[in-house]
């Protein structure tokens, strides 16, 4: 009997820690409008300018939402800061709790030319600060952007490694590439393919198409809806999507008035 219940407790416990630490761990994201949906721009927020951002997420086996909270500022037109706070709720309907809080540093060191792609670098962190079925006890990384534009349509790509706080958990290699067409002034079509070799695994284990649309608002004012869908049977299964984004200080607009002289 007592080794019924050994074994019992093991393979409950092995059960509980699979699950647990093949969280969908979110990282730092970009801000609207200079990314796609987790792909990065190499453009960045002017110097003084700062965005506020805010999200949420529905995922589907398993189930449960994550809330964003976003923050990023132009250090000068080339550098930007950028934080995020992820929250998760109901995670398989029983833990809800932050992740590490991500923060990191987009330098974009190379500018676009008519036949050359911009190119920026960032480092970012993880503080050790979320609940523990969430938390790899803080990240480090650091990661290569690129971007292009070409006509309507400005593509990018990213690659990612990161080292997790937790010795026991696998290094991260992640990639990313995505494009937004300007369908219109005040309307752009996203699409990106997102892969991830995560902590849980020594190979590949997330390959992500989303698909979505983002909407400007306002002069200022940024709302991004999406979809995302496993191209590998991994939870989870699918996602959807919604942020705002504020771009601050509103820029003031001239408006040049033409006077005709009467003849």
């Amino acid at each position: 009997m007592k080794k019924f219940i050994s074994l019992l407790l093991f393979f409950s416990c092995f059960f509980f820690i699979r699950h647990a630490y093949g969280f969908d761990i979110k990282g730092l994201q970009p801000v609207a409008p200079y990314g796609v949906f987790s792909t990065f721009s190499a453009d960045s927020l002017k110097k003084g300018q700062y965005a506020v951002g805010v999200g949420v997420e529905k995922s589907g086996e398993p189930d449960f939402f994550r809330y964003l909270f976003q923050y990023a500022h132009g250090i000068n037109e080339r550098i930007e800061f950028i934080a995020t706070i992820p929250y998760v709720d109901r995670w398989n309907n029983t833990k809800s709790g932050v992740e590490d809080i991500a923060l990191g540093v987009k330098h974009r060191f190379i500018d676009e030319t008519k036949y050359t792609p911009s190119v920026a670098y960032m480092v970012n962190t993880s503080i050790p600060s979320g609940k523990e079925v969430f938390s790899t006890d803080g990240r480090a990384g650091a990661g290569l952007i690129i971007s292009k534009r070409v006509g309507p349509v400005s593509g990018h790509a990213n690659i990612f490694y990161e080292k997790a706080g937790l010795s026991k958990l696998e290094d991260e290699v992640s990639f990313a590439a995505g494009f937004d067409f300007s369908a219109a002034h005040d309307f752009k079509v996203l699409a990106e393919i997102y892969g991830r070799k995560s902590h849980y695994s020594d190979s590949l284990d997330d390959l992500e198409g989303r698909f979505g649309y983002r909407f400007m608002t306002t002069d200022y004012l940024y709302t991004t809806v999406g979809v995302g869908v496993d191209f590998k049977n991994r939870s989870p299964e699918y996602r959807i999507t919604l942020s705002i984004t504020a771009i601050l200080p509103v820029e003031k607009k001239t408006i040049k008035k033409v006077y005709e002289e009467d003849k």
